[in-house]
């Protein structure tokens, strides 16, 4: 079993609909057969200005490798290139997590606690082409200072928090860099104040339900807090559909409301999340 506590375990919350109140009890009842899945910003770590300065919340890792020797899997389901999921979530080295699972560019690549190392296929030829042409794009576009694009590898993403207008620049370049996505074979994908620009066929959904395969879970829960976490969301849902039971958990945001209106449960940002992983294990625990 993991590392127990002497606290007792608080109430857990209330799922608001059937399947996730179905979804929490076979967590509860069969624990071992349980896949944790998570994204890292704004789920795990707190949204900042500066993408580069984001880190997990201080009691995510003593929490997650608390709870990772009572389910069958936890991975980390981000946008980021996995080295620098693990770098900023503090995940190498950590007794409890030697089965974490981080799957970095939505699925592309994968890094694996057991081994430290990360397996990916070659990149898609596309991100190279629209990173030659995204500067002179965002110059022609007028884009302000304050817009900063952030290397992911695999994808590329343009925040517009720091920006004078922070609303009306995303939807100033939302036109332009969809045609630039499309003229190299690549999407874009909007979030909480970003655009990003990453090759089809490459979202969470695919990532979880491919593990879910690997692992063979037989429950599954999933917190996230953006629109990239809305096919994680759709994945759920179907495999609840096909008898797999499911917990979706929206890590809360006023700036995106379209996971809150589909999740079960809805907590407070990273430090919500965090207490509810804290007081599933205490459950577990008891």
């Amino acid at each position: 079993m993991g590392t127990h506590t002497t606290e007792p375990p608080h109430p857990l919350p209330v799922p608001r609909t059937r399947p996730g109140r179905d979804g929490l009890a076979a967590l509860l009842a069969r624990p071992r057969a349980a896949l944790i899945g998570l994204d890292f910003d704004g789920t795990l770590a707190p949204i900042v200005a500066d993408p580069e300065q984001a880190r997990a919340h201080p009691d995510a890792v003593p929490v997650l490798a608390a709870l990772a020797p009572e389910v069958a899997s936890v991975a980390v389901i981000t946008g980021r290139p996995p080295e620098v999921a693990v770098r900023y979530g503090g995940f190498a080295d950590v007794p409890g997590l030697e089965h974490l699972t981080v799957l970095g560019h939505y699925g592309a690549e994968r890094w694996d606690a057991a081994t430290g190392t990360v397996t990916a296929p070659p990149p898609h030829p596309g991100v190279a082409a629209a990173r030659a042409e995204l500067p002179g794009l965002l110059e022609g576009a007028g884009a302000d200072q304050g817009i900063r694009i952030e290397e992911k590898g695999r994808a590329l993403a343009v925040h517009t928090r720091r920006a004078a207008d922070p609303q009306a620049a995303f939807e100033s370049l939302r036109g332009p860099l969809t045609a630039l996505a499309a003229r190299h074979g690549l999407i874009v994908e909007p979030g909480r104040l970003v655009l990003e620009l990453r090759p089809p066929g490459m979202d969470k959904g695919v990532a979880l339900l491919g593990h879910v395969r690997a692992t063979g879970a037989g429950c599954v829960v999933y917190a996230g807090d953006d629109l990239g976490d809305l096919p994680a969301f759709a994945a759920v849902e179907e495999l609840r559909k096909n008898g797999t039971p499911g917990l979706l958990v929206c890590s809360g945001s006023t700036e995106v409301t379209e996971l809150a209106d589909r999740a079960d449960l809805v907590v407070d940002g990273p430090e919500g999340v965090v207490a509810l992983l804290r007081d599933l294990t205490r459950h577990l625990d008891a």
